[in-house]
């Protein structure tokens, strides 16, 4: 019984000695590129966490047996495996993807650069022109222009506002006038005694209805017309002043910058820092000079057209104004076909899209 207790310890300690052994040799692969199957090994998901951190070259990839970190012997790359379908990239390829990452890196950190160059100096010219410590270049003339726009401006739209506001009560006005006539012609079949006095003041009201909806119409369009020149035609020129303004701003942050270096030393550094500073300022120059010119064009098209605008704008809201409260129908709806105004007749149906096109 001992002797056989015995001879099965030493079995054991043989199988335990074998299965260490083996679990320290290389993994074969065949020619196929299947391998066996992997031992766990308790290291592995830290090993796999320092192959994600050191954040090896994809292009590169290999298999190694023995473990991370094993010697050169042990790797096999694979490209020599066969059947795993993996081919490793040109390295023309590799060369080309580089130098074009390369060159969109260094393109944006170029315009990254000049614009931080161009808002320092920018900025610092206007906290000189603010405290009075730097000159600034001053056109009186267009200034006057511009001041006076933007003043136009704004009394247009305190005018814009109250057409607006005229619009609203005059519509609640007129639906009232609606209602109110409906009122009267309801009563005057039920009343038989006053049906005659419900009766003219019934058409009373929807006479003062209609012509009400035909000056509506027309206040409407004076209404719009004026949305217009102040949204869209005087702030399409306002635009190009601050454009203009931004450029006359850098003009005179690189001319200050020109003057502080031409009175400086002259060595070797200080002219290379010259001639660019020279060609800076050429440049802002051109552009500011450019944006000048745009904006005395536009400011002169801008009240040719203004002029042209408000006087037809005028006439018509005057015209129509003038014949509502006067009661004259006729030359109500002859104002509106002379500046070529359609109203919508109450209760038309939308026509079809057949139509429309």
């Amino acid at each position: 019984m001992k002797q056989y207790f015995w001879h099965r310890l030493k079995i054991l300690t043989m199988t335990d000695g074998l299965m260490s052994k083996a679990a320290t040799m290389e993994i074969p692969i065949n020619g196929a590129g299947d391998t066996g199957s992997l031992p766990e090994d308790d290291g592995l998901e830290q090993d796999l966490q320092q192959v994600m951190v050191s954040g090896p070259n994809l292009n590169e990839t290999s298999i190694v047996s023995g473990g991370y970190g094993g010697t050169a012997e042990g790797i096999i790359p694979t490209s020599t495996v066969k059947g795993s379908g993996l081919h490793p990239p040109h390295p023309s390829s590799l060369a080309t993807g580089d130098e074009a990452a390369r060159g969109i890196a260094v393109e944006k950190f170029d315009i990254v650069k000049k614009w931080g160059i161009n808002t320092y100096k920018c900025t610092k010219q206007l906290i000189s022109e603010r405290f009075g410590r730097g000159s600034r270049t001053v056109d009186l003339e267009l200034e006057t222009q511009i001041e006076l726009l933007r003043d136009t401006k704004r009394k247009y739209e305190c005018v814009l506002q109250l057409g607006r506001a005229l619009t609203h009560h005059f519509y609640s006005l007129v639906q009232t006038q609606r209602a109110l006539g409906d009122a009267f012609s309801d009563l005057s079949q039920k009343s038989p005694e006053l049906q005659e006095e419900f009766g003219c003041n019934a058409e009373t009201q929807k006479l003062l209805c209609k012509n009400g909806e035909t000056l509506l119409g027309a206040v409407n369009f004076f209404v719009s017309s004026i949305n217009t020149l102040v949204n869209k035609t005087m702030e399409d020129t306002l635009m190009t002043v601050k454009q203009y303004e931004t450029a006359r701003l850098e003009y005179d942050a690189y001319r200050t910058d020109l003057e502080e270096l031409s009175m400086g030393p002259r060595d070797t550094s200080t002219l290379c820092r010259l001639d660019a500073a020279q060609s800076h300022f050429q440049s802002h120059k051109e552009k500011y000079e450019k944006l000048r010119a745009d904006v005395a064009i536009k400011l002169k098209f801008l009240e040719e057209n203004k002029i042209k605008v408000m006087h037809k704008q005028l006439l018509l809201f005057h015209n129509a104004v003038s014949a509502y409260f006067a009661g004259n129908q006729q030359q109500l709806v002859q104002t509106l076909r002379q500046f070529n105004i359609k109203l919508k007749t109450p209760g038309a149906e939308k026509p079809s899209w057949l139509e429309e096109q």
